[in-house]
C-alpha cells in the first residue's frame, strides 16, 4: 500500500475512534475543557504558544486538542501539556453534535484555515466562545466570491477572529465580518522560545551534524525538500566543491532515500547509519570527509538549522513552500522555489532582503552563491524580520483570557 493509502487508512480508523464508546468516555472525562483544533503539525505549532502559556498560569484548565491529519496526530498525540488528543471527526452535522455533546468545550480555538461548518454552527447553537487564530484571507478564497454567501455566513460564527495581516482584516471587514482584528502569527513567538533554549535541546542526536559541519564556513541546510528542489541542489553541490549540504527531506520512505543515494552517489552519508556506528573516531572521520549528510530521521530538522550558514526551505516547485521561520529565526538567509505566495512570511522575507525565490538552476546558483558570500549581512536581515513580527501570542492570551 502507498504512503497516501497508509495515511488514508489511519485518518478513517482514527476518526471512527474519537466517538466509539471506549474514545468517548476519555472525551467525557474532559468536560468543559479548552478545545484546540489544527490541521497538521504546522498548524499545532500556531497554537503551541498559547496552551504552553496557559499551562504556565497553573489555573488548572484542562485542555484538549484536536487534529485532521494522521501526520499531525501521530506527531503529538503524546503531547504532554494536553489533557486529551484526538482525531476530529469528519464534519457531519451529527458527528458535530456528538463530539460537543461528549466534550462539553468551555472555549473552541480553531488554527489558520480550520473553518468546519457543522462544528462551527453547533459551537455556535451552544453560545460557546469561538476563535480562530493566525488566520489569513485572500481575494480567491470562496468566502468572498460571489456564489460564496453560505460560506461567509459561517465566518460569523466565530466570536472573534485573530488574522495575521492588515490585508486579511480589510478583506473581512468589506464582506461584513467585523468581529476580527491583527494579532500575527504566534509561529513567530514559538521560534523565538526554540531558539532561546538553544540548539543543544535534542542533546546527543546532533552530534552527527556538528561533527559533519565543524570547521565549514559554508553549510546549506536544506529542510523539507523534495525531488526537485534535490535535483536542482545536487547540480549545485556538482558545481561547488567547497560547500557541505545537510539534506533533510520531508519524506524518508525507501523509495524516495533510493531517489536521493542516486542523486548523491559517493558524496553522502545517511544520518542514521553514522548514529549507529560505535567507533566514535571513524564514524568522525567519515563525516568530516562527506560532502552531503542526508538526515533521515524526523524531528531533527529546527535543531538542524544553526548548523548551517544558509537554508533552502522545500516545496516551493509543489504546492507551496515549507516552513520559512525556523530558519530566518536562527539569521539565515532563505532560497527557495517559486510557489511562495500564499505565505505572508516568505514575502516578508523577500521584502527584507533577507530571501531569494528560484525558478531554475541558473537562479539557484546565483542567490545561493550571493548567500553563502553575504551570509551574516544578509541573515542580520533574516533575523531582524522575525523579531520584528513577535508578539502575537501576547496579543492572543490577552484579548481571550487577560494573561
Amino acid at each position: 500500500m502507498s504512503v497516501f493509502g497508509h495515511k488514508m487508512k489511519a485518518l478513517f480508523r482514527g476518526q471512527r475512534q474519537t466517538l466509539d464508546a471506549e474514545h468517548r468516555v476519555l472525551l467525557e472525562a474532559n468536560k468543559g475543557a479548552i478545545w484546540f483544533h489544527a490541521a497538521s503539525v504546522g498548524e499545532f505549532e500556531q497554537a503551541r504558544t498559547i496552551i504552553e502559556r496557559l499551562r504556565v498560569t497553573g489555573n488548572g484548565l484542562r485542555i484538549v486538542v484536536t487534529f485532521f491529519s494522521p501526520s499531525g496526530y501521530e506527531a503529538r498525540k503524546g503531547y504532554e501539556q494536553a489533557d486529551g488528543v484526538y482525531y476530529l471527526p469528519f464534519a457531519t452535522r451529527r458527528n458535530a453534535k456528538r463530539f460537543i455533546e461528549a466534550l462539553q468545550p468551555s472555549m473552541a480555538i480553531f488554527v489558520k484555515y480550520e473553518f468546519w461548518p457543522a462544528y462551527l454552527r453547533e459551537l455556535k447553537k451552544r453560545a460557546i466562545p469561538t476563535y480562530s487564530i493566525c488566520a489569513i484571507f485572500r481575494p480567491k478564497q470562496r468566502f468572498f466570491r460571489w456564489w460564496g454567501k453560505l460560506h461567509l455566513n459561517v465566518l460569523k460564527c466565530f466570536t472573534h477572529i485573530f488574522v495575521q495581516d492588515e490585508a486579511s482584516l480589510q478583506l473581512l471587514t468589506s464582506h461584513g465580518v467585523s468581529q476580527a482584528s491583527v494579532a500575527g502569527d504566534t509561529r513567530f513567538d514559538r521560534m523565538a522560545e526554540v531558539k532561546a533554549k538553544g540548539r543543544m535541546v535534542n542533546g546527543g542526536r546532533l552530534t552527527p551534524i556538528a561533527h559533519f559541519t565543524e570547521g565549514f564556513e559554508r553549510v546549506i541546510v536544506a529542510g523539507s525538500t523534495w525531488p526537485k528542489d534535490e535535483a536542482l541542489l545536487a547540480q549545485f553541490m556538482n558545481t561547488d566543491q567547497v560547500t557541505k549540504l545537510v539534506l533533510v527531506p520531508h519524506e524518508i520512505d525507501e523509495k524516495h532515500m533510493h531517489f536521493i543515494f542516486n542523486l548523491f552517489k559517493g558524496q553522502m552519508v545517511k544520518y542514521s547509519a553514522v548514529s549507529e556506528m560505535k567507533d566514535a573516531i571513524s564514524r568522525r572521520n567519515i563525516l568530516q570527509n562527506a560532502r552531503v549528510l542526508v538526515v533521515d530521521t524526523m524531528g531533527l530538522l529546527s535543531a538542524t538549522y544553526p548548523f548551517g550558514q544558509v537554508a533552502y526551505i522545500g516545496g516551493g516547485f509543489g504546492a507551496g513552500i515549507h516552513n520559512t521561520i525556523e530558519a530566518a529565526a536562527y539569521g539565515m538567509p532563505v532560497v527557495f522555489g517559486p510557489r511562495y505566495h500564499h505565505f505572508r512570511e516568505a514575502q516578508g522575507l523577500i521584502d527584507a532582503g533577507a530571501a531569494r525565490s528560484i525558478k531554475k538552476y541558473s537562479e539557484l546558483e546565483a542567490a545561493l552563491g550571493t548567500a553563502l558570500d553575504q551570509h551574516e549581512y544578509i541573515g542580520a536581515k533574516a533575523a531582524a524580520y522575525v523579531q520584528s513580527e513577535i508578539g502575537a501570542t501576547s496579543k492572543i492570551c490577552k484579548a481571550i483570557f487577560d494573561i
